[in-house]
């Protein structure tokens, strides 16, 4: 390693490793360089002078986002000449735009009005009219007011580079110049907001969030997104119990401040008019509207009769439900209902990896690995589409790390521009990897991330196959929903308890799993929590007693006998652990009268039922996981400070029934979010909705007439 360079600034004696910016080396020194332009991990502008600071023995100001420290070099960042000419900068930046502070939405979240808080004057030289250009609405989501704009570039960085998107340009010169969209009046992108948040100032507003509320009035809750299993970190905005907004704050969790369109403007869900806010229950063939105790009653005593004459129960639990809520269903299910018959929708074939990697250590890649590896192998998923913040860090490794990524997909997919990539039909991407076989090997190490069309044997040969290459490598088994990994991990399964133990430990016989429960002609009963399976397939169990507890009156939930309107993720409290088994705390933030936790629905029912569930509030439950289940006992204070921590479920064979026939992908795209995303009013105004796998990706240059291109599809950075 080189030796580090020594400098100083502010009177300060620092040292930083060769090559590091200066305006990098001040912030690590806790020294703050203002800059509007500049941008951790996207290219170097230099556009908006902010960042100039005083060099001894150079003749004139140097901007710090693009110069290097050197030995003995002498930095003044608040001297005279310095605190004069951001006054200058300032001013010039000031001189079109509109000084609307008071009703712009960006007002106390400004990084233009805070430097000029600090550093502006009084007022201006300039007496021209300021130039004005209307308003204009690139799509529901994104609006942009030109008169506002410092021109920074930022949007139109972070979209082509950081996304590989390309969806903006600048179009004009000198005065004129303004951000432009792909298509000239409209974007056609991911529709993920980006380009909003990481605006500096109130160019780019939210049509979600625009002219709502201020910064101050809201509650501001640190949360975990409810759509898909990347676990990406949101904080809510949340005003009178309603969502305001959705964006991460605070850069904490695996995500750092990227979220896609779903976890920035998908919450609309839980406002929606539809949502259940009162127990329904059949009275002469028709869904009635009851109180919450006559509903827990009837079920109650339906269960206790059932139990008494040893009745047939089936379970079938939620890919959207907390680890805490997961543990407790399967707890009620085989010590009160006895019975094994208890699953969910499975995305993945979690169990036959867990399988196929024991006896070894350091198999499961993290989220922080798919950031850092070497080398990335991605099989059969569009990532971009079904995985974003998977996508991201992979693109992001590749662009700043320079990161080798191979892709064996059966169509077109955006990491082909950048990934070696491959074209194989379902089943056959395992005889397409022996073609890559002499590079994979040639790499230092290597994480593979595969999709729903690998499962069962083929989850084995791929195994089989990584050990071949006589290199480290971890796997990630790709999965659909929110908790989808908890689900498996807590024991949401036939045939196996919490932390992948044998279900016969339970003193029960394995049990009937999702697709036997759904054609099943004799159960007495069966419970369906947090997922809609009518809306796949058929449900052939006529006779039986139905009970449900879902946000809306799904195609199951009209078939049920008792529906019980259960609270959002985002109204309530635990934990959640994502595809790479990264378990994070979700909080509390809204609440919609009349609905309750799934947890508390289970607590009420068993003491209706006069039966012990045990402890049911989240952290005690959260203890009695980390006591029982392998992997689980990841220290607290990195949950409850809004941190990831990785478990470690290997543990050794895992005796299981495989069923690989039971492993299917929901196929969301970006667009497209299960029930929650047809609930979606914003998710589903948006012009790319819902959009379809492994399509041609949008070709736009973003070049038109009059107009001057800074970035194009297909440069790559």
């Amino acid at each position: 390693m080189a030796d580090p360079v020594h400098f100083t600034i502010d009177g300060h004696a620092l040292e930083a490793a060769p090559g590091t910016l200066l305006i990098n080396a001040a912030k690590q020194a806790g020294i703050s360089i203002p800059a509007f332009c500049y941008y951790d991990d996207l290219s170097l502008q230099a556009a908006c002078r902010m960042c100039l600071v005083e060099v001894e023995k150079t003749p004139k100001l140097q901007v710090a986002c693009t110069l290097p420290v050197a030995e003995g070099m002498v930095v003044h960042t608040d001297s005279e000449i310095v605190r004069k000419a951001r006054k200058g900068t300032l001013e010039f930046l000031l001189t079109n735009h509109p000084l609307d502070c008071p009703v712009c939405d960006k007002g106390g979240e400004c990084e233009l009005q805070d430097m000029v808080f600090r550093y502006g004057a009084g007022e201006s030289r300039f007496r021209e009219a300021k130039i004005h250009v209307d308003e204009k609405q690139w799509s529901p989501i994104v609006f942009y007011d030109a008169p506002r704009c410092i021109l920074c570039y930022r949007c139109v960085r972070i979209c082509g580079e950081a996304l590989g998107v390309n969806a903006l340009g600048v179009g004009n010169r000198g005065a004129a110049a303004e951000i432009i969209p792909n298509k000239g009046d409209h974007l056609e992108c991911d529709e993920c907001g980006a380009c909003i948040d990481i605006c500096p100032v109130g160019a780019l507003t939210s049509g979600t969030y625009r002219y709502k509320t201020r910064p101050w009035e809201m509650e501001h809750v640190g949360t975990v997104c409810t759509h898909c299993s990347n676990g990406c970190k949101v904080t809510l905005g949340v005003r009178n119990g309603e969502i305001m907004r959705s964006n991460n704050r605070d850069r904490s969790g695996v995500n750092g401040e990227f979220l896609c369109v779903k976890g920035r403007f998908a919450f609309d869900f839980n406002e929606h008019p539809d949502r259940l806010t009162a127990p329904l229950m059949r009275v002469n063939g028709q869904l009635k509207p009851v109180s919450w105790a006559l509903a827990l009653a009837t079920v109650a005593r339906k269960f206790n009769e059932l139990r008494a004459r040893n009745g047939n129960f089936g379970v079938i639990g939620s890919n959207h439900t907390t680890n805490e809520e997961n543990y407790l269903l399967q707890r009620f299910a085989r010590q009160i209902l006895r019975t094994n018959n208890i699953d969910h929708h499975r995305t993945g074939d979690l169990p036959t990896l867990m399988d196929a990697l024991a006896g070894r250590t350091g198999g499961l890649a993290t989220t922080q690995d798919i950031s850092h590896s070497k080398a990335a192998l991605v099989i059969h998923s569009d990532l971009a589409q079904e995985q974003p913040l998977l996508a991201y860090q992979l693109r992001n490794n590749w662009r700043l790390n320079k990161a080798h990524i191979y892709a064996v997909t059966p169509g077109v997919v955006r990491e082909d521009s950048y990934a070696s990539a491959f074209r194989a039909e379902v089943g056959q991407e395992l005889e397409t990897l022996e073609s890559l076989r002499e590079k994979l090997a040639a790499e230092p190490e290597l994480v593979i991330l595969f999709g729903a069309a690998v499962k069962g044997e083929a989850v084995r040969r791929l195994v089989a196959f990584g050990d071949s290459l006589g290199i480290p490598v971890k796997y990630v088994c790709l999965l659909d929903y929110s908790n989808s990994r908890g689900a498996s991990d807590l024991g949401v399964l036939p045939d196996l308890l919490p932390g992948y133990h044998p279900a016969t430990e339970s003193g029960l016989e394995a049990g009937l799993n999702y697709d036997q429960m759904l054609g099943a002609t004799n159960l007495d009963a069966l419970w369906i929590v947090g997922t809609n399976p009518v809306s796949r397939q058929p449900l052939a169990a006529s006779g039986a007693f139905i009970v449900v507890q879902d946000l809306f009156l799904t195609e199951t939930a009209s078939r049920a006998d008792v529906v019980f309107p259960a609270s959002s993720v985002y109204e309530k409290s635990g934990t959640v652990t994502n595809v790479c088994g990264d378990v994070q705390k979700v909080v509390r933030g809204p609440k919609t009268m009349g609905t309750k936790p799934d947890s508390e629905i289970f607590a009420l029912l068993a003491k209706e039922m006069n039966v012990d569930l045990g402890p049911s509030q989240p952290g005690a439950v959260f203890q009695l996981i980390r006591q029982a289940v392998h992997g689980y006992n990841v220290p607290l204070a990195v949950i409850e400070t809004g941190g990831a921590a990785p478990t470690a479920p290997l543990n050794g064979h895992v005796d299981f029934r495989p069923a690989p026939e039971l492993v299917r992908s929901a196929n969301n795209t970006l667009f497209t979010s299960g029930t929650l995303g047809r609930f979606s009013n914003m998710l589903n105004s948006v012009i790319e909705s819902p959009g379809e796998l492994y399509h041609e990706p949008i070709k736009h240059t973003g070049i038109r007439e009059g107009s001057v291109q800074t970035e194009t599809r297909g440069q790559e950075q």
